[in-house]
């Protein structure tokens, strides 16, 4: 099943009642590169009152890649709103962060859901996306005398990253389209007791 996420990084700006709301959007492949990422945003802005995140860094719908944080603003005023914004886009592999220069006005509950909702909106209005397909490892073996069969089934149905290992056999470690690959399994049937598929 394919999706979308952000083509490349994003940020805005946005000033309400004299605090400065600072949206910045990444690409994450990982919760360590979100991690890694928001991070980043507080080397960058030290001196900003609140730095608030949310992300998805995988597929949308894999919940265990979610999470989000208020950091210090009242509970579910931002964090979680941004997360909600984030799901109802239906991108993955996104994070972002809006870091808060407070301007002396309060703005309430309501007012800060509204803030940092409208922070990652703007973002998110400015960021062109990119269609992922999802791929799976697989690991193909096969004896020498097959490795032209195996060179055409790479070029047919466009394995990527490739990996060759000569040993008592040929191994190749590649990605697929998930969509392709009961599709290859069929191609490799007339080869079957010579050539091994595998997920790796």
């Amino acid at each position: 099943m394919s999706y979308l996420r952000p083509a490349a990084a994003v940020e805005t700006e946005i000033e309400i009642n004299r605090s400065r709301f600072i949206c910045n959007l990444e690409i994450v492949e990982s919760r360590q590169q979100a991690d890694q990422f928001i991070s980043a945003i507080r080397e960058r802005h030290p001196k900003a009152n609140h730095h608030c995140w949310s992300y998805i860094a995988g597929l949308p719908d894999d919940f265990h890649q979610w999470n989000f944080s208020d950091d210090g603003e009242p509970k579910g005023t931002a964090g979680q709103p941004m997360l909600n914004i984030l799901c109802h886009s239906g991108m993955g592999n996104i994070c972002t962060v809006v870091t808060r220069y407070f301007g002396g006005i309060k703005l309430g509950t309501g007012g800060l859901v509204r803030a940092y909702g409208q922070s990652v909106q703007s973002a998110l209005a400015r960021c062109d996306t990119e269609t992922i397909i999802p791929k799976k490892q697989i690991r193909l073996i096969a004896p020498y005398s097959l490795t032209g069969e195996l060179e055409q089934l790479i070029v047919q149905f466009n394995l990527s990253q490739c990996e060759r290992s000569f040993d008592s056999d040929l191994t190749v470690v590649a990605l697929i389209e998930e969509t392709r690959l009961a599709e290859l399994k069929t191609a490799l049937t007339p080869h079957q007791h010579l050539i091994s598929l595998k997920l790796c």
